[in-house]
Formats: structure tokens, C-alpha cells, sequence
């Protein structure tokens, strides 16, 4: 006890409640838990960014000679991962259910058999959307003249942008399917995804010289959006696939 032990008992205890309030431990043990499960969300989703963004542009410039995504569109998608992301992610509030799980051990897997689940389940789909896009996009969105590789780059670009952000929502939950439940309790992780809609349009639009992109129609906004949004019913179908926890 902070307040009531004697200095004796302090100096040979491993943990003092400074407020002599036991139920202190619980809050801590909830936000120790806290703690530990948003860094495996910020985790899974950054190995998810950087599997898809590897593959695509490892095997693109092997099997064309050319990546579809820049340098400068790749420290964008980081700024998302590293710095956005974590910010959206690391804040979630604690939560009851956190009480109900077991605890982690010592020698337990960090990055745990349901996390390796979910980032294969969504890299896959991202990495089958990017390749689809690049070998049939100019058919399926009409892309015509001079600079319809251009064009056909700024949607892969934009397609997969809008895949991270809504599968950073996903990631809000490892292993429940209602992602948004208490979404709009964090007030940081709505900032982080309406910030990144809204540089995402400005670069887009607006700095086409700076990032190799072009401006898109109403109609390929739309498209692009849907095809990211497509990634999270594929979450929620990846979650039923039963796994061990370990």
C-alpha cells in the first residue's frame, strides 16, 4: 500500500498501489492489455502496407521493367503506415472485453497466429486488385492516349491508398467483425482518416508534378473508393477462418 504500508513493505514489494485502492490493479492490468493489443493492430496493418507494397513493385519491375508506384507516392503510403496510422491505432481506448481474454505469457508469439490470418487474408486481395489493375486497368476504366499510363498509375496509386485506409478501420478489431463499434468514441482516429482523405485528393488533384499523378473523373474517385471499401467484407470473411490464438 502507497499510503498506508510502512516503508519497510514498500522497499520489499514488487508492486505498490499508491492510492491503497485495489481495484486499481484492474485498471492497470486494462490498460497494460490496451497497450499490448493496439501495437499488434498498428503491426498487422504496417506488415500489410509494406507486404503488398514490396510484392507489387518487386514483381512488377522483374516481369514489366517498371513499378507502378513512385518513390515519392511510396513516402506518402509510409507517412499513412508509420505516422498516421500509429497515431490512429495506438489511441484506442480500453475497453471491458479486454478483461475477458486470457493473458499473454512471457514466451508467447507477439505477432500471433490470428494477426498472420488477417494480413495474408487482406495482402492477398490487395495484391490480386494492384496487378488485376495493371494488366486489364485501361480496359476496365477506358483509358485512352498519350498519357493513359499516367492516368493508369494514378489509380493504382489511389486504389491502393484507399485499401489502407479502410483497412486500417478493419484493424481496429483482430478478431470481431463490428470494427466500428466505439469508433466515434476516438475522436484521433476519425481526424487521422479524414486527414488522409483529404492530402490523398489534394495530392491527387493539385500536385500532379510532385507525385506523378494526375487528376481523376467523379466516376474513378468512386471506383477507386469502392475497390478499397471491398477490402472490408473480405476482412470480415477472413476473421471466420478459424486459427489457434498462438
Amino acid at each position: 500500500m502507497g499510503i498506508a504500508g510502512t516503508e519497510v513493505a514498500k522497499e520489499s514489494a514488487d508492486v505498490i498501489i499508491l492510492d491503497d485502492n485495489f481495484s486499481t490493479i484492474v485498471t492497470v492490468a486494462k490498460w497494460g492489455r490496451s497497450v499490448y493489443i493496439n501495437i499488434q493492430k498498428f503491426v498487422q496493418f504496417q506488415l500489410t502496407v509494406n507486404v503488398v507494397a514490396l510484392v507489387v513493385n518487386f514483381s512488377s519491375a522483374c516481369l514489366t521493367g517498371s513499378a507502378p508506384l513512385t518513390a515519392v507516392q511510396l513516402l506518402w503510403v509510409n507517412m499513412i503506415m508509420d505516422t498516421l496510422g500509429a497515431l490512429a491505432l495506438a489511441t484506442e481506448p480500453p475497453n471491458s472485453e479486454l478483461m475477458k481474454r486470457a493473458p499473454v505469457g512471457r514466451k508467447g508469439n507477439f505477432i500471433s497466429n490470428i494477426m498472420w490470418r488477417n494480413i495474408l487474408g487482406q495482402a492477398i486481395y490487395q495484391f490480386i486488385v494492384i496487378w488485376y489493375l495493371q494488366t486489364e486497368g485501361k480496359w476496365l476504366f477506358g483509358i485512352k492516349g498519350d498519357n493513359s499510363d499516367l492516368v493508369l498509375n494514378t489509380l493504382i496509386f489511389n486504389c491502393f491508398v484507399f485499401c489502407q485506409v479502410f483497412n486500417e478501420v478493419s484493424s481496429r478489431e483482430m478478431e470481431r467483425i463490428n470494427v466500428f463499434q466505439g469508433i466515434l468514441n476516438n475522436n484521433v482516429f476519425i481526424a487521422v482518416l479524414s486527414s488522409t482523405v483529404i492530402f490523398q485528393f489534394i495530392i491527387i488533384q493539385f500536385l500532379g508534378d510532385f507525385a506523378n499523378t494526375t487528376p481523376l473523373s467523379f466516376k474513378q474517385w468512386i471506383t477507386c473508393i469502392f475497390i478499397g471499401f471491398i477490402g472490408m467484407p473480405i476482412a470480415a470473411i477472413v476473421k471466420l477462418i478459424p486459427v489457434g490464438s498462438t
